[in-house]
């Protein structure tokens, strides 16, 4: 039996900007995981999920899976199958029956989603499984193009930076790749090819850390959908359009001093570009109407900065998550306790570097 994790997600600075090719985010991998067991079986494969309370049965029709129940809540397993399957054949190696178990820590015990990326790093998961039970020779970079491939087949848009945060962990600053390109190339070339290349735009890179620094996550309690919320920024009419492209400018500038903050460790200044991004997703919602900082999370970054930290929501905004960053000797138990009095749930969680 082989069992492998990848953790969950939030992304720190960057947000909608970073859909646009080469446009950079900051992300971070956290200490709750989704894991996967696969072991070899003799007459019929299975996929089971803890999370769905759901197991489908598969038999094999060639190098496809012939399956004959809803797929619905599998599609981004299936994806992942698929995509690694497709490899491996490739590659030569028979393709087999097997069971594959998924395990989820990223939503609450009583089901509450806190947006920290699951399809993201289910996706990773069942790949990194797959990978290890055909004894395919993969790197990082390898994992995340499968996994990328796969994620982007099922859900269509987003940059994937979740992707890369659940495949390498850590603080990662994340440069998104050209999606059309990737199309256009699917159609030209093997996988095998597809990975050996360069996706234009494309980069990750692990980022150091201050020794001082804090990252506080706060949950508000109502989930969001990322991908329903990126459709709806649609700068399609000319002046929209203008002020957008200024947003992904002037995003990308903001993103890259972060960067060059935390690779000279410097809190304050890695603060004041947190606020910076905060306020061109304010100027991002007065250009689209896409309600992004929601009361409860207004009130979540309000009171921390009154505590020295700098906050901002992440990922989509709309709901979920939001994120603090302040120096480790600021005391933070009362900002804590106020959050819990407005219903905002901190989450005990860490950045993980165990991938």
């Amino acid at each position: 039996m082989i069992t492998v994790k990848a953790p969950g997600k939030l992304y720190i600075a960057g947000e909608y900007a970073v859909v646009e090719p080469g446009c950079p985010a900051i992300l971070v991998g956290l200490n709750r995981y989704v894991y996967a067991t696969i072991e070899d079986s003799l007459e019929q494969g299975t996929i089971a999920s803890k999370q769905y309370n759901q197991v489908l049965n598969w038999m094999r029709n060639g190098t496809e899976l012939s399956l004959k129940q809803d797929i619905k809540p599998f599609e981004y397993i299936l994806s992942a199958i698929r995509i690694v399957e497709q490899y491996a054949h490739e590659s030569g190696t028979k393709l087999k029956l097997y069971h594959l178990s998924i395990d989820s820590e990223l939503d609450s015990s009583d089901g509450k989603k806190y947006g920290l990326g699951s399809s993201a790093a289910v996706t990773v998961v069942t790949v990194k499984a797959l990978c290890n039970y055909y004894h395919l020779a993969v790197t990082q970079n390898d994992i995340f193009k499968l996994a990328a491939l796969a994620h982007f087949a099922v859900q269509g848009n987003g940059s994937l930076g979740d992707v890369a945060a659940s495949v390498f962990g850590g603080w990662i600053s994340y440069y998104s790749f050209d999606r059309q390109w990737l199309l256009e190339a699917s159609q030209h070339f093997s996988l095998t090819e597809l990975l050996q290349k360069d996706w234009p735009g494309l980069k990750i890179t692990p980022l150091p850390i201050p020794n001082n620094l804090k990252l506080l996550i706060g949950w508000t309690g109502s989930p969001a959908s990322t991908s329903k919320l990126i459709d709806k920024v649609n700068p399609s009419k000319e002046e929209r359009h203008q002020k957008y492209r200024a947003f992904i400018h002037e995003s990308t500038q903001c993103v890259e001093k972060i960067i060059q903050a935390f690779k000279t460790k410097n809190l304050a200044e890695i603060q004041q570009g947190l606020r910076k991004n905060r306020q061109l997703l304010a100027d991002l919602h007065q250009i689209t109407g896409v309600e992004i900082e929601t009361s409860a999370l207004k009130y979540l970054i309000e009171s921390a900065e009154k505590f020295g930290g700098a906050a901002k929501t992440s990922g989509a905004g709309g709901g979920d998550c939001g994120i603090v960053i302040i120096d480790k000797k600021k005391p933070i138990a009362t900002l804590l306790e106020l959050w819990q009095n407005h219903h905002i749930l901190p989450l005990d969680l860490k950045v993980s570097f165990d991938v």
